[in-house]
């Protein structure tokens, strides 16, 4: 870890316990408080630390963000992974969550389906950005800064005769995602492989996460998978109210 890094942990650490005068930091570090200002002041910016009404040093409003977005992560795995596993046991299919970190959407779940062709999708590996079904109905409840953001990753690249190629084709598709209430994936990356998504609403009305039920094309159809909405946005409403959303997933009300 560079010295400057490692600097700038310590003095998180420190003022987390309490807050601290230029000087205490300073000290704590053993440089010049010149030094220890420069590290400060950048933290700051960044919304690590903040100057409270005596002009000392505390834990910044970000870091608690960051903290509580951290704890709602691990939570909302934990608290989706039984329904995800229902649903694989009752219809045999392969179900993921997805999880919006940063401007990717990434699996953080999944539940193998009993068909014996290998699916691409791994835990920790992002999801296509313009063709996976959990990809999109996380990008589409988003708002416009966030959206812009998460579309600046999408490649592209044509996959499939029904992969998505240009930004207007996957906004427009994004607009009928939201007002429906899911997406699809018509074997936009592997043509013999469908699949639909719902939204996940959390305690604050933000969907940061999306559940998919994906299919061999030939053993369920996207005509088959829809006839089982009710029952699929019924699982991403059970984890919704489980993340303290009190609103209805259809509709994000």
């Amino acid at each position: 870890m560079s010295q400057t890094v490692a600097r700038a942990v310590d003095i998180i650490g420190f003022v987390s316990r309490q807050p601290r005068s230029l000087t205490e930091i300073a000290e704590r570090l053993g440089v010049h408080k010149s030094t220890a200002l420069r590290i400060l002041q950048t933290l700051e910016e960044a919304g690590f630390v903040r100057k409270d009404v005596n002009g000392h040093y505390a834990m910044g409003f970000q870091l608690i963000a960051y903290g509580q977005l951290a704890l709602d992560q691990v939570e909302a795995r934990s608290l989706a992974h039984p329904v995800l596993q229902e649903l694989g046991e009752r219809h045999g299919h392969t179900v993921h969550l997805g999880e919006l970190v940063g401007d990717r959407i990434v699996y953080v779940d999944k539940i193998d389906g009993r068909g014996s062709v290998a699916m691409g999708s791994r835990i920790g590996l992002p999801a296509q950005t313009h063709t996976a079904g959990v990809a999109k109905v996380i990008t589409a409840y988003q708002d416009a800064a966030t959206q812009e953001r998460i579309l600046g990753q999408a490649t592209f690249e044509r996959y499939t005769d029904t992969t998505h190629t240009s930004r207007e084709a996957l906004v427009e598709d994004l607009r009928r995602t939201r007002a429906r209430g899911w997406a699809e994936d018509d074997g936009e990356h592997e043509g013999y492989i469908n699949c639909v998504a719902l939204p996940v609403f959390d305690a604050r009305g933000k969907v940061t996460h999306g559940i998919s039920i994906t299919a061999l094309s030939a053993v369920a159809p996207l005509a088959e998978l829809r006839a089982h909405l009710d029952e699929f946005r019924s699982a991403a409403q059970r984890i919704s109210t489980e993340l303290g959303w009190k609103g209805n997933t259809h509709d994000g009300r």
